[in-house]
């Protein structure tokens, strides 16, 4: 269990989001209300239910980012959905319990991870015995630069360190062997849209009916190696256990992230109550609120499991939700749009900021591309003028801005051989000329 403090979490938040302190400090506090709620007594511990956030504000300031940085930070099973996707039960569309199905396999494939890396090593040294069990040959081996030396009861041991030294030495990776590869078999089942229980239950059902079947692949033994890998850290993770973990973590720290959730108010742009869409609400509810979900991995609990619901309610408001799913969500946060000085910040601060990803990319051309602070205020301006005058995307308007910027860049890098480029306010000014003096086009391209 993560044991960051609040302050820590916001710290570590500010590496790869500017601004929006408010929103920071509720999802920290939330996240260090699990690990406080870990340390009471069992029984009290249950009846402490997470305190649920809404996120109110424009698309692109750092919603979602907030939300996924949070669960890696915690190691939790994170899943982000659309709230338009889903359907009132009688509708066709996804069921609402998929949301806590789906969290499960996220769960399940995020400790097997875990389980892969902690028994990697012991995993290694087992392929290699079995690799070299594979190329350990039955007669001479002159076409791998090694001497017949007797008897091959004699010369075993002697010839398995020789392969094991050309092996390590990468001298035999283009060397073809035959290994044991699962052919995929079993039986695929349709998904019927609002019925993936029974399809879940069905596709178990002939799994262990017609299990997978094996055949023998010839591959190259650098191949074969990982084929080998694969299938030893398969033998040595006990599964059962990590469906367990799964559904402990998932239980315990799962953070959903349902975006969009303004698109499925009760009341629609004419004013008339939409059923359709308020059904979906009172589906939520009890996944929400806490309800046990059936699963491939068994029961899942989602009484403990974190909830962030996000949207811009442009043509809508929070109270247009039904009452029972607004009491679900008493924490509220409204993000505030960004301004030139948040853009500037987004280009220079972040860790993964765009700036530091073209330099690296461009780099591997052997380009190497800077920037002055007089472009990056001018690509800052530009984005919050673009954004007033057009649609408001947020910061996803600084994507379309710089790959306009650095296209013919990216274009010409492989013939440019070891070039230094200075990106200043004038090289913007120039790629950006054309769509700046003609509106319309403006409005299609930026």
């Amino acid at each position: 269990m993560n044991t960051l403090t609040p302050r820590e979490i916001v710290s570590e938040l500010d590496k790869y989001i500017v601004g929006q302190t408010q929103a920071k400090r509720m999802v920290a506090i939330a996240l260090r209300n699990r690990w406080r709620r870990r340390q009471l007594d069992p029984e009290l511990a249950e009846e402490i239910a997470p305190k649920n956030i809404l996120m109110i504000g424009p698309t692109g300031v750092g919603k979602t980012e907030i939300a996924r940085r949070l669960a890696k930070l915690a190691g939790s099973p994170f899943i982000k959905v659309e709230a338009t996707k889903f359907t009132e039960v009688g509708y066709v569309g996804r069921d609402v319990e998929s949301i806590i199905r789906d969290l499960m396999e996220i769960g399940v494939n995020l400790v097997r991870q875990e389980e892969e890396a902690s028994v990697r090593i012991k995993a290694e040294v087992s392929a290699e015995e079995r690799l070299l069990d594979l190329l350990l040959p039955t007669k001479p081996l002159e076409s791998a630069g090694i001497d017949y030396i007797g008897p091959e009861s004699q010369a075993e041991g002697s010839t398995r360190e020789k392969l094991r030294q050309l092996w390590r030495a990468g001298k035999l990776d283009d060397r073809m062997v035959e290994v044991e590869v699962a052919t995929g078999g079993g039986v695929q089942v349709m998904g019927v849209p609002g019925m993936e229980g029974m399809e879940m239950q069905m596709q178990d059902m002939f799994s262990k009916v017609f299990p997978k079947k094996k055949k023998t692949k010839k591959v190259a033994v650098k191949s074969a190696y990982d084929i080998l890998i694969q299938s030893e850290c398969e033998r040595l993770i006990d599964m059962d256990k990590v469906h367990e973990t799964a559904r402990e973590r998932v239980q315990e720290s799962g953070i959903v992230f349902l975006d969009e959730i303004d698109k499925i108010c009760g009341a629609n742009s004419s004013g008339k109550a939409d059923v359709s869409r308020e059904g979906v609400q009172r589906d939520l509810l009890p996944i929400v609120e806490g309800s046990t979900v059936n699963t491939k991995y068994g029961m899942v609990r989602s009484d403990h499991i974190l909830f962030i619901a996000a949207g811009a309610f442009h043509m809508s408001k929070p109270s247009d939700l039904v009452p029972e799913l607004q009491g679900r969500f008493p924490l509220r946060v409204e993000l505030s749009a960004l301004t030139k000085e948040d853009f500037y910040r987004i280009l220079t601060e972040p860790k993964n900021a765009l700036t530091v990803q073209y330099k690296a990319l461009l780099g591997t051309e052997k380009v190497e591309i800077t920037y002055t602070d007089e472009a990056l205020l001018e690509i800052a301006r530009f984005a919050q003028k673009i954004n007033e005058e057009t649609e408001n995307i947020g910061a996803r308007r600084l994507y379309t801005i710089m790959e306009k910027i650095v296209s013919d860049l990216s274009f010409d890098a492989p013939d440019m051989e070891q070039a230094t480029v200075t990106i200043d306010k004038d090289y913007v000014a120039k790629a950006l000329l054309d769509v700046q003096e003609d509106r319309d086009l403006t409005r299609y391209i930026l």
